[in-house]
């Protein structure tokens, strides 16, 4: 059973910094693109960043220059690298992985940025 599980998310004041990761497990394939989405309530869920099996990157524009997405193939893990952060960042992020042709959403993982 694939499982996609993140990490790292917490309290922050506004221009720190935190990691998010995904890892994906109970399978032999690799994640071949990852996703991190951010929803606040009452919101539709944003598209973070993205990163394909080759590496290449995208990020919407509020996150740019701040935020770096990367991937570890050998443990089968993506992350996100928050810098500077804003308290309207805060939102609950979610992974997104898809692995053999198939989606996977993890449940969620707090970031609150506030003094």
């Amino acid at each position: 059973q694939v499982q996609v599980v993140e990490s790292g998310g917490g309290l922050v004041q506004p221009g720190g910094s935190l990691r998010l990761s995904c890892a994906a497990s109970g399978t032999m394939s690799s994640i071949y693109v990852g996703r991190w989405y951010r929803q606040v309530p009452g919101k539709q869920r944003e598209l973070v960043a993205t990163i394909t099996s080759g590496g290449s990157t995208n990020y919407v524009d509020s996150v740019k220059g701040r935020f770096t997405i990367s991937r570890d193939n050998a443990k089968n893990t993506v992350y996100l690298q928050m810098n500077s952060l804003k308290p309207e960042d805060t939102a609950v992020y979610y992974c997104y992985a898809f692995i053999a042709s198939r989606d996977y959403w993890g449940r969620g993982t707090q970031v609150t940025v506030s003094s």
